[in-house]
């Protein structure tokens, strides 16, 4: 298994990193199991303690990423940071978006191969990471912190992960001072506290053709100034949507089988039952007295009734709190 995911990297040139192969230096996921991934930054005869034991760094210099480790009392994969490992295991700075948001905000911008985006702000770099496979190999990502020090490590990130020929992070408050550029992004993604004071910039920085916008906003207030804020400025099919996680378990049920009869089988019964004796009437109802879908016998002991075995899906008690509403919009030729 580990050989064929290994394979497959190769041939992919739009897999992160474009060499397949551990160095010195190199960042890598470590995977310890499901929702335990650990970030490591490659060095030499250094160790990293772990619930399996100690995994020395020289002993993944050399090897593929994807490879399986031996330790002392198990064992890891080391896998390469892919956009969708990198937003689970990244160390977080600010509030991060996941897949499911993202996905949605590559699809709705249309995001591809030779797109321009530009983003606001770069935070964690969750997002930007889907981005920049998105666009490659001949796009282009403009991402804008207002924090410095977020940036700047931000920039070092994609340094280490092979990405800066496709990206350029920015130390500026857009809000405040705009974008650096004009006429340039086929699609703009804002996350800021106030998305509504951007839109003037965006409109500067969308290419004369028009484009599309994303805003992350965790409030519905602000998703509300946003929306009025859009349709003054002239953009249209204006949607905000929510994505909710629910997951389902799949569980076996066993319920009494449901007799179903017409009208006339009924009546028939009824009045069968109404010519049987009254003392034997009250004989049949104590030896066969129905409760909870058991047949109860005249000593009282239980007897199952015919059950049926049906699978059904079973939601949560309650359901975590959302991340936020993602509004979309479009904005036709410039003048």
């Amino acid at each position: 298994m580990v050989e064929e995911c290994t394979s497959t990297m190769e041939i992919n040139s739009d897999k992160i990193p474009t060499s397949n192969i551990i160095n010195e230096g190199s960042t890598i996921i470590i995977y310890l199991g499901y929702n335990n991934l650990h970030v490591l930054k490659v060095k030499q005869n250094e160790t990293f303690q772990m619930k399996f034991g100690a995994l020395k760094h020289n002993d993944i210099i050399g090897k593929r990423y994807g490879s399986k480790i031996m330790c002392s009392k198990g064992y890891i994969h080391v896998l390469a940071p892919e956009p969708e490992l990198w937003t689970l295991a990244l160390p977080h700075r600010t509030q991060i978006l996941y897949m499911p948001d993202i996905s949605l905000v590559i699809l709705e911008l249309d995001i591809k191969p030779g797109s321009i985006v530009i983003e606001a702000g770069t935070g964690s770099g969750s997002l930007s990471h889907s981005i920049i496979r998105s666009i490659k190999p001949n796009g282009h990502l403009h991402t804008f912190e207002f924090h410095e020090l977020r940036s700047n490590i931000a920039k070092t990130e994609f340094e280490e992960h092979g990405l800066a020929d496709f990206v350029t992070a920015y130390h500026r408050d857009v809000l405040r001072d705009g974008f650096l550029h004009e006429n340039i992004a086929d699609a703009v993604f804002l996350d800021l506290p106030a998305p509504w004071d951007a839109i003037e910039h965006v409109i500067k920085v969308m290419k004369k053709t028009g484009g599309r916008l994303c805003t992350f906003s965790p409030c519905i207030e602000q998703v509300q100034r946003t929306c009025q804020r859009l349709r003054a400025c002239g953009f249209e099919e204006i949607s905000t949507i929510e994505c909710l996680r629910r997951t389902h378990e799949f569980k076996y049920q066993h319920m009494p089988k449901i007799r179903f009869t017409s009208e006339q089988e009924q009546k028939e019964e009824n009045e069968e039952e109404e010519t049987k004796s009254p003392s034997k009437r009250h004989c049949n109802e104590a030896n066969n007295e129905e409760k909870n879908g058991m047949k109860v016998d005249l000593d009282g002991s239980q007897k199952p009734k015919d059950i049926v075995q049906m699978i059904t899906a079973v939601g949560p008690p309650s359901m975590a709190g959302h991340t936020g509403f993602l509004t979309f919009s479009y904005i036709q030729q410039l003048s």
